[in-house]
């Protein structure tokens, strides 16, 4: 099956501007020839069509994208037959967040924090239905005008009970890892926590126009992530706040028990940032260290200490047996 191009007519749908390509899906402006109603149609590449792995994801996108409905989040339209795969939605005005960080570097702390409770809500919202985004990243938000947002693409969403995703899956799926939380890189289930992590890292990097680990998505990187500290954002911004710092590096904890429960639990102490209590990180890091060191040298004096009663009890064994 060919390409679509511009000007063709897609079924009852005119296809009038490419929006959007990527390595799997190309995203049109559309026309429903029936009402005038415009939409964003989203259309597998070709060379995809006997991927079924990727077809997998897509059908599943559309499946999860037709039950949900809310103001943050795009809706997918139902269409009627098809001719091809394809997903019709509502066609968003708007910029990606990508764009908006390409062309301003960061965020004043106010807008970055208007945006993050946004795409809290929004993950809340599709949490509350059962389902994990599990790819949160700037090119999936689109920011309107007045910065309200909206969730556009569900391509690796799931329902929480569903099976987990491999690394190898992940590497394949994602166009970069900096977003995935510790858990789901090492390939474990993924929960609403997963997704409290990834708005931890957007949120980085509308603060400080840095990713916390950069970009690079090789393995040794990936691994050597899990034994590095989150660089200070204040470090590398100073007019951010001790309080929304704390925000920062709550969402971003690598034990998931250690993170914001929900995505509910953010959203409010991004609202109501005069209560948030400042931990002090570096003496709870030191103290960490500390009990480390304390936990090591304990089993190193118990194993010194079992030498002798092992070699006592041999001995008895050995009389014994004369």
């Amino acid at each position: 099956m060919k390409e679509i191009s511009v000007g063709e007519q897609l079924d009852h749908y005119s296809v009038d501007a490419l929006v959007a390509t990527g390595s799997h899906t190309s995203i049109f402006r559309g026309v429903d020839l029936t009402n005038g109603t415009v939409v964003a149609i989203k259309v597998p590449r070709t060379e995809l069509e006997l991927d079924p792995l990727f077809y997998e994801r897509f059908r599943r996108e559309q499946e999860i994208g037709q039950k949900l409905n809310h103001p943050r989040v795009m809706k997918v339209l139902p269409s009627g037959h098809h001719s091809r795969d394809y997903i019709v939605m509502e066609w968003v005005n708007g910029s990606p967040l990508r764009d908006i960080l390409a062309k301003q570097g960061k965020l004043p702390q106010d807008r970055a924090t208007h945006i993050a409770i946004g795409i809290c809500e929004a993950v809340t919202y599709i949490h509350s239905h059962g389902v994990v985004h599990r790819d949160l990243r700037p090119e999936h938000i689109m920011v309107d005008s007045n910065d309200h947002v909206k969730l556009i693409n569900f391509g690796l969403a799931s329902q929480v009970a569903a099976n987990r995703i491999t690394f190898t899956s992940l590497a394949r799926e994602l166009q970069t890892v900096s977003y995935a939380s510790p858990e789901q890189i090492r390939g474990l289930r993924c929960d609403a926590r997963s997704d409290v992590y990834s708005i931890g890292v957007i949120l980085y990097e509308m603060l400080t126009g840095k990713l916390p680990f950069g970009n690079d998505k090789s393995l040794a990187h990936i691994n050597a992530r899990s034994a590095k500290e989150i660089p200070s954002p204040r470090k590398i911004e100073p007019s951010i706040t001790p309080q929304m710092q704390e925000i920062v590096y709550r969402a971003l904890e690598r034990e998931p028990l250690r993170r914001y429960p929900s995505t509910r639990d953010f959203a409010y102490n991004l609202a109501h940032m005069q209560d948030v209590v400042v931990e002090d990180r570096n003496r709870s890091h030191d103290m960490n260290r500390k009990t480390g060191v304390w936990t090591k040298n304990i089993l190193i004096y118990a194993v010194l200490a079992a030498i002798p009663i092992l070699l006592f009890i041999l001995m008895m064994l050995a009389t014994q047996h004369r």
